[in-house]
């Protein structure tokens, strides 16, 4: 895969990775899916880096979907493979112990509102469209679009989207609940990182232990969940970043995480 399909730049604490094929709307590929779990690999190990930003470049898409050519290529079997390697790099997203922020640019449709919707959490510019077209080509979303937009805006919303495939603009994702705020496109990636910043200053194990709990305790029955916290809880009391963040309060300083 050519380096300049996928770009990482690091500013401080801050990695963004851009999705950078525009004149393709930036659609998703095998390579491109292998490439990001490569980067993830590598960002996860990588110390100096606290939150990383996906966005697509050009002005009319973060990515538009899957790439049509490829899907046309495929079998049953080359279907169902594609859709595994997509599902485990987006649950790589999902699970990541660092935040990821989607910085939503353009289209955001098909295999890009899955990718999206593994990111932690979604800024969408106000020129924004979101969707799931799958069944225009007579197939269905194949990322685990089914399970997290329902699980995200709700069953009867996301059968909406799905069975009409009809797009949404960002106001709309917003009062649904798939992005969490709109801004103007001018600002998007200063948005983005205005974000990424507050929480490049806190506690990197209290964040990661808390999208651990809030993302597996969303998966258990309440009374198995809060136990599940408290575990997680007492597990926080035994970081360094609690002994630091604690005194510094104590001591009335900014704590040095």
């Amino acid at each position: 895969m050519p380096d300049s399909i996928l770009l990482l730049e690091k500013d401080a604490a801050i990695a963004t990775i851009t999705f950078n094929n525009p004149k393709a709307l930036n659609a998703l590929t095998l390579e491109i899916f292998e490439g990001l779990e490569t980067l993830f690999d590598d960002l996860e190990s990588d110390t100096e880096v606290r939150v990383i930003i996906l966005t697509g470049a050009g002005d009319k898409a973060f990515v538009a979907g899957g790439d049509i050519s490829h899907l046309a290529s495929l079998d049953a079997d080359g279907a169902r493979q594609f859709a595994l390697l997509a599902q485990r790099v987006i649950d790589r997203i999902e699970t990541f112990p660092k935040p990821v922020i989607a910085a939503i640019n353009g289209y955001c449709l098909g295999g890009g509102n899955e990718l999206a919707m593994g990111c932690d959490l979604r800024i969408a510019a106000d020129s924004a469209k979101f969707g799931q077209p799958e069944v225009k080509l007579g197939i269905i979303p194949g990322f685990s679009g089914t399970q997290r937009l329902s699980r995200l805006i709700g069953k009867g919303r996301a059968k909406e989207m799905i069975f009409t495939g009809e797009m949404i603009d960002a106001d709309q994702a917003c009062r649904i609940g798939l992005v969490n705020r709109v801004v103007a496109k001018d600002c998007l990636m200063e948005e983005a990182k205005s974000l990424a910043m507050k929480m490049c200053d806190k506690s990197a194990s209290a964040i990661s232990l808390s999208k651990d709990a809030i993302d597996n305790g969303l998966e258990m029955d309440f009374a198995r969940a809060a136990r599940y916290e408290a575990d997680l809880f007492a597990l926080s009391f035994t970081t360094a970043d609690c002994k630091e963040g604690i005194s510094a309060f104590l001591e009335k300083r900014p704590a040095k995480f």
